[in-house]
């Protein structure tokens, strides 16, 4: 495939001017701005975005600029502005006016020099940016309450402030014809497995979209390739602490700008059962909490279900555990019950998020009279059903991953619907075709339930049990680390 041809920078100014205030709209978009200005006799032209630059790094630039003597430029114009009178860390040139106008809708100012045959662009750049607050999805009692941000340079520095490794690597690339969105591929060289590293940059260099309006979550759909499967084969994370222990094992980190969360990959289906709570604890204490994270989400999945055929087949259940049926099944079939309250813990769910937080006290209030007590006493719902209800929705909740959370409430509705339909064997073969599915899903080539498939005790065991961090002495094998010691 032939290159796009390349537009060079010439020496003649006024055609750079005419190329770029076109590629740029200038005159039609009020924040690109051209500033003609005269240095040292000799006429030049900046190119920036408002907002986006420095006010002072620029205007020091031009006080300096503007102290020069005519006649200070007329020999190695470019090798004395690059390399003494401009100041600053990040400057660079190129022949490419194409790339000239990218870096400038980037952030980058440009300066192109009449008589020079490349433009200058100086880095000064910034952006509209938040604190790196807590994350509100990964709390922890005891921790760091740093948070990545939607810059990228800064969720690149969060993650070096807590890897000094000389072999940490940043790859940048960008992603998007039009967008040009900057994307980083993190890794340490020395652990990270060449062919994974290989793999995920691959897949990321043959997006081929305008942009990616929707940023991790849009580069995730690309190179995940599963679009019809609900489980998230990588796993999203706002805490710096989080990405760089998963560094330090070997996966590889994807940061996008203007996104806050980090992809890691590749993931396995425990990967996003755990939680950095766990390691903030004493290991006995961590491994408790992992234990009752586990019964926690296997509720939210297999709960509503299994009561439900307890509840059609009552025979099913030995004497001692009767009383867990419905005393009263109500005027609505309980399969209808359970999935109109489905549907409207998610749409509590959905107006939770929209509504404002003042008004979050009242919408609980009201959710808690027209599903609690009201709906019971018109005969709408029945008690178990809002019991069970409850315990599968804390599950829920408990989930730390919220992508996995959302999968796990389709199979759970899938297993009701079977249920419903076949009873018993319907579970059986829910539950069946459930591990089939995961079973058989993998995330960059691991194998997406490993330990547990292909078995692995050693590993197997940490999955289950938080081990202290003094035993756990070696990597995941599946990752093929090239240093497997810690």
């Amino acid at each position: 495939m032939a290159e796009k041809t390349k537009h060079p920078v010439q020496e003649n100014l006024k055609k750079n001017i005419e190329y770029l205030r076109e590629e740029l709209g200038i005159g039609k978009s009020f924040d690109v701005i051209q500033l003609d200005v005269e240095y040292a006799g000799r006429e030049m032209a900046l190119f920036l975005v408002d907002g986006f630059v420095k006010d002072d790094i620029l205007l020091y630039i031009m006080q300096l600029l503007a102290k020069l003597e005519p006649g200070a430029l007329d020999i190695d114009t470019l090798k004395k502005l690059v390399k003494t009178y401009i100041p600053y860390v990040e400057v660079e040139t190129t022949d490419d006016l194409d790339k000239v106008a990218d870096m400038v809708l980037a952030g980058p100012t440009a300066l192109a020099v009449d008589g020079v045959a490349e433009v200058i662009l100086i880095d000064a750049r910034t952006y509209p940016v938040r604190g790196p607050q807590e994350p509100d999805t990964e709390r922890v009692v005891r921790g760091s309450r740093d948070g990545f941000v939607e810059t990228l340079v800064f969720n690149t520095a969060l993650t070096r402030r807590r890897i000094r490794d000389r072999t940490l690597r940043m790859e940048y690339m960008q992603v998007g014809r039009r967008s040009q969105t900057d994307v980083v591929v993190s890794y340490i060289e020395d652990i990270a497995d060449p062919e994974m590293v290989k793999k995920v940059k691959d897949s990321i260099s043959k997006i081929d979209t305008d942009g990616l309006p929707m940023g991790e979550k849009t580069i995730e759909e690309f190179i995940s390739g599963q679009h019809w499967n609900p489980f998230p084969t990588v796993r999203y994370t706002e805490r710096p602490d989080t990405a760089a222990t998963h560094l330090y094992e070997g996966h590889v980190c994807i940061i996008v700008d203007g996104s806050p969360s980090v992809l890691i990959t590749p993931t396995t289906f425990w990967h996003h059962l755990q939680h950095a709570e766990e390691y903030r604890n004493k290991p006995l204490v961590g491994a408790y909490l992992r234990m009752v994270r586990f019964m926690a989400v296997w509720s939210s999945l297999f709960m509503l279900p299994l009561w439900y055929l307890f509840a059609v087949k009552p025979e099913l259940l030995p004497e001692k555990l009767a009383f867990i049926g419905p005393n009263d099944p109500g005027q609505i079939p309980l399969f209808l019950q359970f999935f109109l309250i489905e549907i409207g813990i998610d749409v509590l769910r959905m107006a939770a998020i929209h509504t404002p937080t003042s008004l979050a006290t009242a919408l609980g209030l009201v959710a808690a009279l027209m599903i609690g007590q009201v709906a019971v006493e018109v005969g709408l719902l029945t008690n178990e059903v809002i019991l069970y209800l409850a315990i599968a929705a804390i599950g829920t909740f408990a989930t730390p991953s919220y992508e996995m959370s959302l999968a796990n409430r389709l199979v759970r509705i899938f297993l009701l619907v079977l249920t419903a339909a076949f009873q018993l064997y319907g579970f059986l073969i829910g539950v069946v075709l459930f591990i089939i599915l995961l079973a058989r899903m993998n995330s960059f080539g691991v194998p997406y339930l490993w330990p547990f498939i292909p078995f692995n005790p050693r590993a197997f065991r940490d999955v289950l049990v938080r081990s202290p961090i003094p035993l756990k002495n070696r990597r995941p094998r599946i990752l093929k680390p090239q240093d497997p010691d810690r």
